[in-house]
């Protein structure tokens, strides 16, 4: 809770924490997120990789970058996405790190 102590505002935080966990919580977006950690990856390409529809991308990248997920750059007529910040693949790779774990020790 050290941390909450340092927010101006915790309800706040918290509502907005919950609403990124919301966002990443389908599947199709984090797929999203995902196809752009690596390298600025273009819709097209983010459609073709995921077999999803140039149109469907785009509502969820909307989404996605009002969240501060993810940042968009043009290039030319295109639009590149990647994460917005190092803290968005920090904390997939942490999760991912989580449930790679055994479950030893827990109560079942």
């Amino acid at each position: 809770m050290l941390l909450m102590n340092k927010l101006d505002n915790p309800n706040d935080a918290i509502d907005q924490l919950a609403d990124l966990f919301h966002l990443l919580g389908d599947a199709t977006r984090l797929r999203i997120v995902l196809a752009c950690l690596t390298q600025p990856t273009s819709v097209g390409d983010i459609a073709a990789t995921l077999a999803l529809s140039s149109s469907l991308v785009s509502h969820h990248l909307r989404l996605l970058r009002a969240a501060r997920i993810l940042k968009a750059e043009r290039q030319g007529k295109q639009v590149f996405y990647a994460a917005a910040d190092a803290h968005i693949s920090t904390l997939l790779a942490t999760m991912f790190e989580h449930i790679a774990e055994p479950i030893n020790g827990l109560d079942t």
